[in-house]
């Protein structure tokens, strides 16, 4: 019986060749994985975007980003002041974190959770996150001196919300926001994207630009790779640039350049000095 017991356990025993083969493969993958993220920029991981001026960093997802582009887009189209766009930020953060939720509070819907009771609109307009934001300057440019009072006086003015104070907690990561998205903080904005985000919905550069035209108000020049947009200041270039590179994980964009500096689609997430240096154009190239 103990000679069987030995035999066993020398059978289930695994022999030392195979442990350092199995080691060795482990070890490859590992090299082959971490190189490969190098070169890709963090491409293996999910698509992001980080917002940084002023020492404050904000992370978004594609969706977020998307978001808040779409707010800072609006006010340089309606030539609104950074502090709307501050306030609208702030307002969309607390209320629904940028996102266009389907549900809310009783009948509370959307990016500002706006409510089809109170005459905001039908459901189905509230959920329109460009109707949202419009909706929500129209108003905010009604109300007194908003350019001046405290934020959370101005944001409660427009929305009637039960927890006013909650908004001035996120005043200054909206402030950050609000600088990037108008172009009043070039190259602020940077987003890893060498995949595609969940719902990504590419499309031509022709859909793109018609897309930059309505939202910004400008016109684009569509070529077969992309399309540039030539603006009347250095800030609304700075702005469409920002656009293009928080919309690029949900539309295959691959770079996007803008006075004298180029952001590239897998770079880890990095703008770096090169291309056109003309201070009012912006230049945005597709993934074929």
């Amino acid at each position: 019986m103990p000679t069987t017991d030995r035999r066993r356990r020398r059978r289930g025993r695994r022999p030392g060749w195979v442990t350092a083969l199995v080691a060795v493969v482990v070890l490859a993958l590992v090299v082959v994985v971490g190189r490969a993220v190098l070169e890709r920029g963090r491409s293996l991981l999910p698509p992001s975007c980080v917002v940084a001026s002023g020492g404050v960093e904000v992370d978004l997802d594609p969706e977020q980003a998307r978001h808040a582009a779409l707010v800072g887009a609006v006010a340089v189209r309606r030539k609104l002041p950074v502090r709307a766009a501050t306030i609208a930020m702030a307002t969309a953060m607390q209320e629904s974190k940028l996102r266009n939720l389907d549900h809310g509070d009783r009948d509370s819907l959307g990016l500002f959770q706006q409510r089809p009771s109170q005459g905001w609109g039908t459901a189905a307009q509230v959920s329109d996150p460009r109707y949202a934001t419009e909706t929500f300057y129209s108003h905010l440019v009604k109300v007194r001196d908003y350019r001046n009072r405290p934020l959370t006086e101005v944001a409660q003015a427009v929305q009637r919300s039960g927890f006013p104070d909650a908004y001035a907690k996120h005043e200054r990561e909206a402030a950050v926001l609000a600088g990037a998205f108008m172009g009043r903080v070039p190259r602020a904005v940077t987003c890893t994207s060498g995949d595609d985000a969940p719902g990504a919905v590419p499309g031509t550069a022709g859909e793109l630009a018609r897309e930059v035209d309505d939202v910004f108000g400008v016109r684009a020049t569509v070529s077969s790779g992309g399309f540039t947009v030539g603006t009347d200041s250095t800030e609304g270039a700075a702005a469409i640039a920002a656009w293009a590179v928080a919309h690029a994980p949900d539309r295959r964009i691959a770079g996007v350049t803008s006075q004298g500096w180029t952001w590239t689609a897998g770079s880890r997430a990095a703008w770096a000095r090169g291309g056109d240096a003309d201070a009012r154009t912006t230049a945005v190239a597709l993934r074929r």
